[in-house]
């Protein structure tokens, strides 16, 4: 393969035959049940050569398909036991690699972004690829200066080819969804076809990059490669060493599951907190374990990579969403549900029965309500089946909601870490995490009383869901959740 597929009639053709390909197995699946076969098996049967299909065709394209099955991939653990086996091998391969670019067409590039003596920048340059992924692959090298660093080389054509697939793929979207079940393909696509341009900015990328290495320097917990050299669709950062996730994933012990785990959860919800970037793009291709030469995995820490894609949110994570979260596990479900209301959650032509909200969002919100907590595949597949099931109330109900656009990249960067969570089957202290580091979720105390213990009141963000709510609400509840500090419609962003 000499260069990503670049004519658009060529990707559109690839792209194309994938829906008449489901379709052809579907009659051939029919014939085989009509031979004899049991169901269970034709399914199988279905579903592998679904699967080697699709991935085939969404790697060898790059770009924007093989970014789709990067996010996909991320969810195989809500497919039942018996589907998941052939799609997991497939699945996973997109997180690490690809296709690569021959040396050619890398130096060519370097030569043109970098200058033809690009070489006098490089002690060494190790022309194969160590990571190939959507819109670039990564070199190995050392810098002039002794520095091991990671060359990230843009695919020529990549812009293009991210748009055309992600329209082409928009086109059949429909037909994509009993892939992960429970979740809407299309507003995935959607979103990521308006962050093409961001993506394809290795300035935009540097930039938020070197802003998380800066704040986490000296974590104890995160590392992030700092950027060394920033041009035009050629990015030079600090190389990171360590054990990728996805290995952690198939072969690490218990210990390291929970440690990568634990990291995972931390980095999420403090990420956003103290930089006023969310890093959304959480597939275990971009995560390591770096062990800096400790044994023991209690001391290990995250690596992270690619920034390429952030949401921008100077304040951290809207209060809503803690505060919702707070008032749902407290048993307000009025509160919760106008707040949720007024946010845009609901919108002004539908009415709902505020218990039946709280009962739909209190299994999946079950991580932030115990002390720790064990994610997990069948768990994963559970919430799928009931949210997914047209015949449950939880697949009506949940019809009936709406996710602002504001909220739509963190509900997906949430959704994505909480499957990759489920792979590695770990116990995680994430309410912990929450309520360090999510606005509106920590309970508050108030002051001692003469007569006795202080009692935890709701949090800050219910305080300020009730007070919104005071017009409507009687002065006796508005007195119960307290006085807040920010209105709730400061957290849309």
């Amino acid at each position: 393969m000499t260069d990503l597929p670049r004519k658009a009639v060529t990707r559109t053709a690839k792209l194309a035959a994938l829906p008449l390909g489901f379709a052809g197995r579907s009659a051939w699946g029919l014939g085989k049940r009509l031979g004899g076969l049991s169901a269970d098996l034709v399914g199988q049967e279905l579903q592998q050569r679904t699967a080697e299909q699709l991935f085939k065709v969404l790697g060898e394209l790059k770009g924007g398909a093989m970014k789709f099955g990067q996010a996909l991939s991320v969810f195989e653990s809500a497919l039942p036991d018996e589907l998941a086996g052939p799609y997991r091998a497939t699945l996973t391969r997109l997180q690490e690699a690809a296709p690569p670019m021959p040396a050619a067409t890398v130096h060519a590039i370097l030569a043109e972004r970098l200058g033809e003596q690009w070489r006098e920048q490089f002690a060494e340059f190790d022309d194969k690829p160590a990571a190939a992924a959507s819109i670039g692959q990564v070199h190995r090298a050392v810098w002039h200066d002794g520095r091991d660093v990671a060359v990230k080389v843009q695919y020529p054509g990549a812009g293009e080819a991210l748009a055309s697939d992600l329209a082409q793929l928009g086109r059949f979207a429909r037909l994509l969804g009993p892939l992960v079940p429970g979740m809407d393909i299309k507003p995935l696509i959607t979103e990521m076809h308006e962050r093409v341009t961001e993506e394809l900015d290795y300035g935009l990328e540097a930039e938020a990059q070197h802003t998380y290495a800066q704040e986490f320097a000296e974590d104890p917990d995160v590392v992030i490669p700092d950027v060394v050299h920033q041009g035009e669709q050629v990015l030079v950062t600090e190389w990171l060493p360590g054990t990728p996730l996805s290995e952690v994933i198939s072969d690490g012990s218990q210990e390291e599951r929970d440690r990568a785990g634990q990291l995972l959860s931390r980095f999420l919800f403090s990420g956003t907190m103290r930089t006023g970037l969310l890093h959304a793009d959480p597939h275990p291709g971009n995560f390591r374990l770096v062990t800096d030469g400790r044994t023991t995995p209690g001391e290990w820490r995250l690596g992270v990579m690619d920034f390429g894609t952030v949401d921008r949110l100077p304040e951290g994570l809207p209060p809503t969403i803690g505060a919702v979260l707070r008032l749902i596990l407290d048993g307000d479900a009025e509160t919760a549900y106008e707040l949720l209301r007024e946010e845009g959650f609901v919108k002004e032509r539908i009415e709902l029965d505020p218990e039946e909200v709280r009962d739909y969002l209190l299994p999946i919100i079950e991580p932030a309500h115990v002390s720790e907590f064990t994610f997990g595949r069948e768990w994963m597949r559970g919430q799928a089946a009931r949210i997914a099931d047209p015949r449950s109330p939880a697949h009506q109900l949940g019809r009936q909601l709406n996710l602002p656009p504001s909220y739509l990249l963190i509900h997906r960067v949430t959704l994505s870490t909480i499957g990759v969570l489920c792979q590695l089957g770990a116990t995680v202290r994430m309410r912990d995490d929450m309520e360090s580091w999510v606005p509106g979720f920590a309970p508050t105390k108030q002051p001692p009383r003469p007569a006795g213990p202080a009692e935890a009141t709701k949090a800050t963000g219910a305080t300020e869901a009730a007070e919104t709510a005071e017009t409507t609400k009687s002065a006796e509840a508005a007195e119960t959740a307290g006085s807040g500090e920010a209105e709730p419609s400061e957290a849309a962003s």
